[in-house]
C-alpha cells in the first residue's frame, strides 16, 4: 500500500545528464530497467539500450537519441522504487525534457505516448535550428538580471536569451552561435567568473525553437493527458495543472520559453517539501537543488547504493 509525503519530492533530469554505461549496475540487480528500455525500443523499433550500453556516445547525444533513452532512464528507475517501497512524493518536476518523464511517473500519460513524444521533439528541434547554427553556453558568477540584460545588449539582429534559471550564480543562454558568443564575452567583461559552451545541436528553449514549438502541437492533440495523480510543477509558469488543454499548452510553451528552475525548487520548498529526490541518471539536479533549498534534505537514485539508502532513510 503506498503512502504520499507531503514533504517529499521527486525531480527528474534532462539532456546533459546522460553518459555511456548508465544504469548498466541497476540492471544487473533489477529487471524492470531493461524491460523498460524494451518497451521504449519496441515503441521506436531502435536498440535504445545497445546505444547506452556499447559506446556509442555519438548516438547517444543525439537530440532525438537522448531524449527516448533519458525518459526511459528515469521512468525505469521509478518502477524500481515503487516496487520497493510504498513511499511516493506529492510533488514532483522535471528540468526541461525531465518534465515529461514527472508526466509519465504522474500518470498524466502513458508511457509509450511519453517516449514517441519526446522522440518527434528531438527530431523538430532538430530540424528548427540545423547543425552549427545554435548554440548555448553556461555563464557562472552573474545575477539573473544581468545575465538577462547583457543578452539583450548583445543580440542585434539575432537571437540570444536566458534560457535555464540553473540556480543561483548559474544562468544558461541560448541563441545563434555568433549572438551567444557576444554574449560569453561582455559576460566576462561584466565579472562572470566562467563563460562555458555547452556541446548541444540545438539551442534549447529560445526563441529560435518556435518552429518546433508550433509543430509539436500536431503531436500533442494526438496524445491523451490525463490529471497528474501527483502534483506536478511546471518549467514554464511554476505551477501545476489539471486541464489537459493547459498541460499541452506549457509543453508547447515550454520549447522556446526559459526553464525556472530556481522558482520551482523554491515554489515546492514554500508548500512544505523538506526533501528532494532526484530520480534519473547522473547527480546534476542534486547539486543545483542543495544551492537552491539549502536548508531541505537532498538525495539522488541511480543505482542500487542509492536505492537502498533512500529505503533505509524512509524505514528509519
Amino acid at each position: 500500500m503506498s503512502k504520499q509525503f507531503y514533504n517529499l519530492a521527486f525531480v527528474f533530469p534532462g539532456q546533459g545528464s546522460q553518459s555511456v554505461g548508465m544504469l548498466t549496475e541497476l540492471a544487473d540487480s533489477y529487471p524492470e530497467v531493461k524491460l523498460t528500455f524494451e518497451r521504449a525500443s519496441d515503441v521506436l523499433s531502435i536498440d535504445l539500450w545497445s546505444i547506452v550500453t556499447e559506446d556509442k556516445q555519438r548516438q547517444l547525444d543525439q537530440t532525438h537519441n537522448t531524449q527516448p533513452i533519458m525518459l526511459a532512464a528515469g521512468v525505469a528507475i521509478w518502477e524500481v522504487w515503487c516496487k520497493r517501497s510504498g513511499v511516493r512524493p506529492a510533488w514532483m518536476a522535471g528540468h526541461s525534457l525531465g518534465e515529461y518523464t514527472a508526466l509519465v511517473c504522474a500518470e498524466a500519460m502513458s508511457f509509450e505516448d511519453g517516449i514517441k513524444l519526446v522522440t518527434a521533439r528531438g527530431h523538430l528541434m532538430q530540424q528548427a535550428v540545423p547543425e552549427g547554427v545554435g548554440a548555448m553556453a553556461a555563464i557562472l558568477g552573474l545575477d539573473d538580471y544581468q545575465v538577462v540584460n547583457v543578452c539583450s545588449e548583445v543580440a542585434g539582429s539575432e537571437i540570444v536569451s536566458a534560457v535555464n534559471f540553473n540556480t543561483q550564480g548559474q544562468v544558461v543562454i541560448a541563441g545563434h552561435v555568433a549572438a551567444v558568443e557576444r554574449a560569453m564575452v561582455a559576460a566576462k567583461k561584466l565579472g562572470a567568473k566562467r563563460s562555458i559552451p555547452i556541446p548541444v545541436s540545438v539551442p534549447s528553449h529560445c526563441a529560435l525553437m518556435q518552429p518546433a514549438a508550433e509543430k509539436l502541437v500536431d503531436y500533442l492533440r494526438d496524445i491523451q493527458i490525463d490529471t497528474p495523480k501527483i502534483t506536478l510543477i511546471h518549467n514554464v509558469d511554476v505551477a501545476s495543472h489539471s486541464a489537459p488543454d493547459v498541460i499541452r499548452n506549457v509543453l508547447k510553451e515550454q520549447l522556446y520559453k526559459p526553464v525556472r528552475w530556481v522558482d520551482s525548487i523554491r515554489f515546492m520548498r514554500d508548500q512544505g517539501v523538506t526533501c528532494f529526490v532526484e530520480c534519473g541518471p547522473g547527480k546534476v539536479l542534486l547539486g543545483l537543488n542543495k544551492r537552491i533549498a539549502k536548508e531541505s534534505e537532498h538525495l539522488a537514485i541511480n543505482d542500487s547504493e542509492t536505492i537502498n539508502k533512500l529505503l533505509e532513510h524512509f524505514n528509519e
